[in-house]
């Protein structure tokens, strides 16, 4: 995840109900780019953030966080398919690699990635990466996004 920062744009002081509207920006800034990582400590935001996505991409399907599974797949009627990773329980990244982790990365689908410091060897170098961290006031959430490779 060392590739150069083409773009970025931030957000402070986010609260839960400015989520939609802050998604669709985000969207607008990132659809070019198929991988999305997102850091954040845990119970920081991620899959909060990724289910107002998949929202507003227009997935009927239920969002969670695919913790033991490793990954859901999604049908967005606006982008078809979207796959969505958690790696937070993975010991080593061959678990990954045994799942066919680089097949779904160049599928051209949407791939949202929780916890993609778990897997530095598999992410290509073009990605979207959301960094999620807590504002002075605990309720909020400051936002970094940048565009890679």
């Amino acid at each position: 995840m060392e590739s150069e920062i083409s773009e970025n744009i931030t957000f402070s002081d986010i609260e839960l109900v400015d989520l939609p509207k802050l998604v669709a920006e985000i969207y607008d800034f990132g659809k070019s780019h198929k991988i999305w990582l997102f850091k954040a400590e845990m119970g920081g935001g991620k899959t909060t953030f990724i289910s107002h996505l998949c929202d507003y991409l227009k997935v009927e399907d239920h969002v969670s966080s695919p913790t033991f599974g490793l990954v859901n797949e999604y049908m967005s009627a606006k982008i078809g398919g979207i796959y969505h990773f958690d790696f937070y329980r993975i010991k080593n990244e061959q678990e990954a690699f045994e799942i066919g982790v680089e097949d779904y990365f160049y599928s051209n689908k949407l791939c949202l990635i929780e916890w993609p410091e778990m897997i530095p060897s598999f992410i290509p170098d073009q990605f979207l990466l959301i960094e999620i961290s807590l504002s002075n006031e605990q309720t909020k959430r400051n936002f970094k996004i940048s565009k890679h490779g």
